[in-house]
């Protein structure tokens, strides 16, 4: 009885050791299990936050880019107007010039009108007559010049620095001829 009552006991305990065993394989198992699934899912909500990140970079690049296209282009037609409002500004002058130099006008037929006949009364006319012809002309010359510059300083008072820096230099050639006209108008009164 002894014997078999040890034997018992001895297979009892090494049931009990291996049922112990198996729980906790089972809960080291289990718990790998939940281990791996909570990886994946941080996994997936890590791709996922990096997926938006990325359509939001792509969103914003692509509004930056347009926005750049449109300032490129506001500016294109900003230069554009500004560069049509001087060449009408420009041609003005011309025409304000013609119309002050020498009592000419702006179309070519009185042009030739007047050209012939100041050829014809500058051989009639006396030394006295070219000095009065010679001051009205300087009248006109500085006072077109006076309005071109008050106009001129008007005007770029108002304008950005390029867009003053740009009619100026499309203005230049206009006093320059002016100059021009002056000292032709000495030289032919002497």
């Amino acid at each position: 009885l002894r014997t078999e009552e040890r034997q018992r006991l001895a297979r009892e305990r090494r049931e009990e050791r291996e049922k112990q065993q198996a729980a906790k394989e089972t809960q080291i198992l289990e718990k790998e299990r939940k281990a791996k699934l909570q990886y994946e899912k941080q996994m997936e909500e890590r791709q996922r936050k990096l997926k938006e990140m990325k359509q939001k970079e792509e969103q914003r690049r692509a509004a930056v880019e347009e926005k750049r296209k449109q300032k490129i282009e506001e500016e294109k037609e900003r230069y554009e107007a500004v560069l049509h409002r001087t060449l009408e500004r420009n041609q003005r002058l011309e025409t304000r010039q013609k119309r002050w130099s020498w009592g000419g006008s702006v179309t070519p037929d009185s042009e030739s009108k007047t050209a012939l006949l100041s050829t014809a009364s500058k051989r009639s006319t006396s030394t006295a007559n070219l000095k009065q012809a010679e001051g009205a002309v300087s009248k006109r010359l500085s006072s077109s010049a006076a309005l071109l510059n008050t106009s001129d300083r008007t005007r770029r008072s108002q304008l950005s620095p390029l867009d003053s820096s740009v009619i100026s230099r499309l203005l230049a050639p206009t006093q320059a001829s002016l100059a021009r006209s002056k000292s032709a108008a000495t030289l032919s009164a002497d």
